[in-house]
C-alpha cells in the first residue's frame, strides 16, 4: 500500500539533512522533508484526524488515512513564541481533507524572531512506513505531490507487557514544556534501553519511546508526571531519563515553589435557595433522589491485546445495538442516539483506542484515554455550547466502559413524583428513568442547550441547570420546588411556601386544561384584534405536536437540527425532504424557516473553524452563510423546492447590516428564477440592537420581521445568556430591551412591515401584554405553551396594553415593568 502526501505549504523543497537542528537533520523524530515557506498558509497534506496542536501553535500532528503519522512543525525554535503570531483553524479530533487549512502565521513577523520558517514534514512511525520517493529540491506549490510513503509488514507483537518495576516522580523544568526537541532526544535515550518506559501525567500516558505520544501530552513548563517502566533495565533508562529531563537539556527554568495553600473554610450550610439557569420551563414540587454516580473502575494493563481489541469490540456492539434501536425516527431523542453512534463509531476514536491496547493497554483504560484525547479540546473551550458536548463524548465512554466491567444493571428508580438531582446527568441515565414518572431535574452542571436538556423538555419534564457541586448537599428525600422559568430551587421550604406552590401549580394545571380545551380556535383579543401563535419547531415530530396542541403554524424553524452533530452537512435532497415534511405536518398553516444559524457558538464537526475570543460575536448566521455561499445557496434550493398548502416564509438570522440583506435576496431571486417558481417572502431575525436601531432602513428590502428576544437582549445588556454567574439577570423585560422591540416596530411600520417575536419572551406572562401593546402581531412559542399563551392574549385588551407598554418604556427597571404588569393584571381580573 503506498500514500501521496501533498505539500502543506507553498515554497521551496529542502531535504531534512540540511536543516539547521539535529533533532531534524538526524531524523530522530522520523523521516520526511522540508518547505522554506514563500506565504503563511498551512494545510493538511492528507485526508486524516488532527490529533495534536502543541499548545504554541507552531506543530500540528496528523493521523492520516492509511496510518501514516504526519508532524509539521512550523519553524525551527519557534515554540518559544508561544504563539504569538499563529492562528489554528482546526481543534485536535477534527477530520480534514488534503488542503483543508490548519494554521495561518505572520510570515514576516516570525521570521524576525524564529531560527528560521524552514518547515518539516515527518513521519513519525517510520516503524509502519518508509518513504518510498521524494519530489526534488525545487518550488512547489501546496498540494502538489510532496512524498509517497509504502506501508511496510509489521511483525505480530507477542511479548507481554511485564508488571511496572521502577517509578519514579518528577517536575518538568522545560521553559516551553515538552516540546519536539526535548521529545525527540528523550525517546532517542530510551531506545538505548532494554525497558519500557512511559510518562503518565494527569491519568494519560505515553510511550517514552514516541516522541508523538509525548506530544500529545501536552506538558508545560512545571507539570507533575511520572516515570515508570518495567523490564531488565528499567531502573537505569528511568534514572537517565529523569536525569535528562532535571538537566533542563538547554531550556531550564527553575521551579518557584508553590505557595502553601490556604486553610479551606468552614463548609457553609447549604442555602435554602439555589439560582441556576432555566432550561425547561415549568413547576415541580416533590421530594428528592440524588443521583450520585460512582466512578467505574478499570485496570490499566493487560497482558493480550488480542483479547482487550475483541472485549472493546463486543462492548461497543451492544451499545451501538441499543442506540440503533432508538435513533429511528425523527424526534430529538432519535437524533440525540444518532449523534451517539457517531462518536461511537468513529474511526479515530477507534484508531486511538486500539493503539493504547497495542501497548499494552486495557480496553476499558485505552477506551478512557482515547475519549480524554478528543474531549480535552472541547474542556478548554470557553463556549459552553462546545463544553456540552462532552456530556455526550462522556456518556458514550460511561457506556462501554460498563458493558466492559460488568456493572451494566437496572437503575434503580425514583419514586413517581421525585426530582432527580444529579451533579450531571447523560442523556442514556435520563432515557432509563423516562418512564418513572419524575416531576423534575436540577442538575450542578450541564447547560440550557445539552442533549440532556432536549431530551428533558422532549418529556415535558422542568429542568435547571448550572446550580453547582451544592446540589449535591440536598438530602435524599427533602422537600423540593423546583421553578424552571425563573432557575430557582427551593430546599426544604417551609409549610407555607410549599402550600402557596401546591396552589399555584394547582391553578396553572386547571388554567392549563382549560386553555387546552380551546387551543384550536383562532386567537383574539378581548376587543377582537387577531393575533397569531405559532410554535417553535426543529423537527417533523414537533410540528405534529405543535398542530396537535393548537399552533397556528410555524413562527421558527430551527433548521441546524440538520446540520449538527454529523460529519457532513446534509446536501439539497436531504434538506428539501426535511422542509417539505414539516410543511405536509403544517397543512394551510404558514412555516417560517430560519436559514441556517450556524458558526462559532454553535460546532459543527464538518465546518472547521478559528477558536473565536467571543463566539457570540463571531462568525455566525448571516455572516457565516455569505462568507460560505455554497451554504447558503444549497439551502434556498431546497427551501425553494417546497411545496406546501400554506405560506413559506424565509428569515434571516443575526442581521446588522442592510448590504446583508441585499445580497442574500440577489442570490434568493436568481435561484428562484433558475428553478421557474416565485420567491416567497424573505424575512430577518432582529437579534441586533444594529437591527432593531436600523429597522427603517432594513424594511425597505425585509418583508417582515421576527424579534429573537433571547439574543436581543443578551447583545443589550451584556449578559452571556450561558453563562449562569450572569444569565439569572438576563431579562427580556428591561426597559433598554423593551424600547429595541418599540424601535422595530416604528421603523417595520414606515414599509407597512408586520412584526412577528419568536424568543423565549413571547411566552412570559408578564412580557405578553407589554408586547402586544408595543405592536407584536404574532408571537411564537414552544408547542407546550401555544394554548395557555393564547388564553392569555384573549383576556387582554389591546388599548390598555398600549398604555402599559408607553408606561413600561418609562420604567427605571425589569422589576418595576413586572410591578406594572401584575397591578394590571389583577385590575383587569
Amino acid at each position: 500500500m503506498t500514500i501521496t502526501i501533498k505539500s502543506p505549504l507553498s515554497g521551496w523543497i529542502t531535504q531534512l539533512p540540511e536543516l539547521p537542528d539535529p533533532v531534524f537533520a538526524e531524523r530522530m523524530l522520523g523521516d520526511g522533508i522540508a518547505i522554506d515557506p514563500v506565504e503563511g498558509r498551512l494545510v493538511a497534506p492528507a485526508d486524516g484526524v488532527v490529533t495534536i496542536i502543541h499548545p504554541a501553535k507552531h506543530a500540528v500532528t496528523i493521523d492520516a488515512d492509511g496510518g501514516a503519522v504526519l508532524l509539521l512543525h512550523i519553524g525551527l525554535e519557534t515554540v518559544a513564541l508561544a504563539g504569538e503570531g499563529f492562528t489554528t483553524h482546526v481543534a485536535p479530533g477534527q477530520r480534514v481533507a488534503v488542503g483543508d487549512l490548519l494554521v495561518t502565521f505572520d510570515l514576516d513577523a516570525i521570521a524576525r524572531r524564529a531560527r528560521t520558517l524552514v518547515t518539516p514534514l515527518v513521519v513519525t512511525n517510520g516503524d509502519a512506513f518508509e518513504i518510498a520517493s521524494f519530489s526534488p529540491a525545487g518550488p512547489v506549490k501546496a498540494g502538489e505531490p510532496l512524498l509517497i510513503l509504502r506501508a511496510l509488514q509489521k511483525a505480530e507483537q507477542t511479548d507481554t507487557p511485564e508488571s511496572i518495576t521502577a517509578m519514579r516522580e518528577i517536575r518538568l523544568p522545560l521553559a516551553h514544556g515538552l516540546h519536539a526537541r526535548p521529545a525527540a532526544r528523550l525517546a532517542a535515550l530510551a531506545a538505548q534501553f532494554d525497558a519500557q518506559v512511559e510518562l503518565v501525567a494527569d491519568g494519560r500516558s505515553a510511550s517514552a519511546r514516541s516522541p508523538v505520544a509525548m506530544l500529545a501530552l501536552a506538558l508545560s513548563h512545571g507539570a507533575s508526571l511520572r516515570l515508570q517502566g518495567s523490564g531488565p533495565q528499567a531502573d537505569e533508562a528511568i534514572a537517565a531519563l529523569a536525569e535528562l529531563i532535571e538537566s533542563g537539556m538547554g531550556e531550564l527554568l527553575p521551579i518557584q515553589a508553590a505557595p502553601p495553600a490556604p486553610p479551606l473554610p468552614p463548609m457553609a450550610p447549604l442555602p435554602s435557595r439555589l439560582q441556576g439557569v432555566g432550561a425547561v420551563p415549568g413547576l415541580a414540587i416533590g421530594p428528592a433522589f440524588v443521583l450520585r454516580d460512582t466512578d467505574i473502575e478499570i485496570a490499566e494493563n493487560a497482558a493480550d491485546p488480542g483479547a482487550e481489541r475483541n472485549a472493546l469490540a463486543a462492548a461497543r456492539a451492544a451499545i451501538r445495538a441499543d442506540l440503533t434501536a432508538n435513533a429511528g425516527g425523527d424526534g430529538p431523542q432519535a437524533a440525540i442516539a444518532a449523534a451517539h453512534l457517531a462518536f461511537l463509531d468513529d474511526p479515530a476514536v477507534e484508531a486511538a483506542a486500539h493503539r493504547a491496547i497495542g501497548v499494552g493497554k486495557s480496553a476499558g483504560f485505552a477506551w478512557r484515554t482515547a475519549i480524554a484525547s478528543f474531549a480535552e479540546p472541547l474542556r478548554q473551550s470557553s463556549d459552553r455550547r462546545f463544553a456540552e458536548r462532552l456530556d455526550d463524548l462522556r456518556d458514550i465512554e460511561r457506556r462501554v466502559l460498563a458493558v466492559l466491567a460488568g456493572t451494566v444493571a437496572a437503575p434503580a428508580l425514583p419514586p413517581p413524583g421525585a426530582i432527580l438531582i444529579a451533579d450531571e446527568l447523560f442523556p442514556s441515565q435520563l432515557m432509563a428513568f423516562a418512564e418513572a414518572g419524575l416531576a423534575g431535574i436540577a442538575t450542578g452542571q450541564g447547560g440550557a442547550t445539552s442533549h440532556v436538556a432536549i431530551i428533558a423538555a422532549g418529556l415535558d419534564l422542568p429542568m435547571i441547570t448550572a446550580l453547582g457541586t451544592r446540589v449535591l448537599g440536598i438530602e435524599d428525600g427533602a422537600d423540593l420546588i423546583l421553578d424552571g422559568d425563573a432557575g430557582v430551587l427551593l430546599v426544604a421550604p417551609d409549610a407555607a411556601i410549599l402550600a402557596q406552590a401546591r396552589a399555584r401549580r394547582a391553578s396553572r394545571a386547571a388554567n392549563r386544561q382549560a386553555a387546552q380545551a380551546r387551543a384550536h380556535e383562532d386567537c383574539r383579543t378581548a376587543d377582537g384584534v387577531r393575533i397569531e401563535v405559532a410554535a417553535n419547531l426543529g423537527s417533523v415530530e414537533e410540528a405534529r405536536r405543535a398542530v396537535a396542541l393548537g399552533a397556528e403554524g410555524c413562527g421558527l424553524l430551527r433548521t441546524e437540527f440538520l446540520f449538527l452533530d454529523r460529519s457532513s452537512p446534509p446536501d439539497e435532497a436531504e434538506q428539501h425532504a426535511a422542509y417539505q415534511g414539516i410543511a405536509d405536518a403544517l397543512g394551510d398553516r404558514p412555516l417560517i424557516v430560519r436559514t441556517l444559524d450556524i458558526g462559532a457558538d454553535k460546532p459543527a464537526p464538518w465546518l472547521p473553524m478559528a477558536a473565536e475570543e467571543n463566539p457570540a460575536l463571531g462568525l455566525r448566521g448571516i455572516r457565516l452563510q455569505l462568507a460560505r455561499p455554497e451554504l447558503l445557496e444549497t439551502q434556498l434550493r431546497a427551501l425553494l423546492r417546497v411545496r406546501g398548502t400554506g405560506p413559506l416564509r424565509i428569515m434571516l438570522p443575526m442581521v446588522a447590516d442592510r448590504f446583508e440583506v441585499v445580497d442574500t435576496r440577489l442570490l434568493f431571486d436568481r435561484l428562484a428564477r433558475e428553478l421557474g417558481v416565485e420567491a416567497p417572502e424573505l424575512g430577518i431575525m432582529v437579534e441586533t440592537p444594529a437591527a432593531a436601531l436600523m429597522a427603517a432602513e432594513l424594511a425597505v428590502d425585509a418583508s417582515f420581521f421576527s424579534i429573537g428576544s433571547n439574543d436581543l437582549s443578551q447583545y443589550a445588556l451584556a449578559r452571556d445568556r450561558t453563562n449562569p454567574a450572569v444569565a439569572a439577570g438576563l431579562d427580556g423585560l428591561h426597559p433598554a430591551v423593551l424600547r429595541l422591540i418599540a424601535e422595530t416596530v416604528k421603523g417595520a411600520r414606515t414599509q407597512g412591515r408586520w412584526v412577528g417575536l419568536c424568543g423565549g419572551l413571547a411566552a412570559v406572562p408578564d412580557a405578553v401584554p407589554v408586547l402586544l401593546g408595543l405592536g407584536i402581531a404574532e408571537l411564537s412559542v414552544s408547542p407546550t405553551a401555544i394554548a395557555e399563551t393564547k388564553a392569555l392574549v384573549r383576556t387582554l385588551d389591546l388599548a390598555a396594553c398600549r398604555d402599559l407598554a408607553t408606561r413600561a418604556l418609562a420604567s427605571p427597571d425589569a422589576a418595576a415593568v413586572r410591578a406594572l404588569v401584575q397591578a394590571s393584571l389583577e385590575k383587569a381580573a
